[in-house]
């Protein structure tokens, strides 16, 4: 068995422009070996040229990268058996069912006849598409195809498994059989690095984080780092009466000294809370004061507001 490596992936100063354009101008970052690293950022950031160079598909105009210590220019040939990669869009032949798809990519990634059925079968059962393995690809649906898609890059578990954007257009019981299988993966020993729109995605899977911004690394580390460099917690506090929702309101104003936003349909009112310390204290004070509690929460910053708050973008 090859030991690998502590660091999967490691990327120094990337670049690739196309046409005088600076796809990506400066990335770099790194990767532990059995973790998932999310790649955030707004379409257009970097995050596929970044991928594509990582895999080998394209060669970096500056900087360098490795792959387990391999060089990405001058080792591609050794990369590409320790990695696969699932890029946006689904690459099969139309002509083949899905079973026959999945064959024949595990006869390409080396399985015997027997190996690559056995397999193939393993997976259409692994996401949920037994009832339609025999039926040719060109009357699948779009999710169905990229069950698939996903399904072939997992032929033979691989070192490093690149995830472009994969759960795109998929139903929320498919996402969540996809992200079984990333952790699954990840178990076994797998490096992930996932690009994705979905930041409850990257909530979910990833244990660290590089945000992409204008071809460039704007931010990385934990998703608990990131979500504490953004700002201070919130206070969200229900009452049961909602007529003493004005008193709670300046209770709560009182005490923490900052703006109280009330939301009097909902009886409740939300703060900025830099001390989580004196939430104990908030409910002591309105017990004192007979406005009764129905629920009092302390909230972090959210991936979604790290991500705006990052890339200085509104939400649509």
């Amino acid at each position: 068995m090859v030991t690998l490596p502590e660091t999967a992936v490691y990327a120094e100063s990337l670049r690739k422009s196309f046409r005088g354009v600076h796809a990506v101008a400066d990335v770099s970052f790194a990767i532990p070996t059995g973790t998932v690293c999310g790649m955030l950022g707004a379409n257009g950031a970097g995050k596929t040229t970044t991928v594509r160079m990582l895999a080998t598909l394209i060669r970096p105009d500056g900087g360098r990268a490795e792959i387990f210590g391999r060089d990405v220019v001058s080792q591609a040939t050794a990369i590409r058996s320790l990695i696969s990669l699932t890029g946006q869009y689904a690459s099969l032949d139309e002509d083949l069912t899905a079973i026959e798809n999945l064959e024949l990519f595990g006869r390409l990634r080396g399985l015997n006849g027997r190996g690559a059925r056995t397999r193939a079968g393993e997976l259409v059962d692994r996401f949920g598409l037994a009832a339609a393995a025999d039926r040719p690809i060109t009357g699948f649906s779009g999710g169905m195809r990229r069950r698939i898609d996903l399904a072939a890059s997992l032929i033979t578990p691989p070192a490093l498994l690149f995830l472009d954007e994969p759960t795109t257009g998929l139903d929320p019981t498919t996402r969540a059989q996809v992200w079984a299988c990333v952790r699954d993966l990840v178990d076994e020993g797998t490096t992930v690095l996932l690009t994705t729109q979905y930041l409850d995605e990257a909530d979910q899977l990833a244990d660290s984080l590089v945000v992409v911004d204008a071809g460039r690394v704007i931010a990385e580390g934990t998703v608990d780092v990131l979500k504490d460099r953004v700002g201070a917690r919130s206070l969200e506090v229900s009452v049961a009466d909602p007529t003493r929702l004005d008193d709670a309101v300046a209770i709560v104003r009182a005490r923490l000294g900052t703006e109280v936003v009330p939301s009097p349909e909902a009886a409740r009112l939300s703060a900025t809370l830099t001390d989580p310390g004196l939430s104990a204290r908030i409910v002591t004070d309105l017990e004192a004061a007979g406005v009764v509690v129905a629920e009092l929460a302390v909230r972090r910053p959210t991936l979604d507001e790290v991500f705006f708050a990052m890339t200085r973008q509104e939400p649509a």
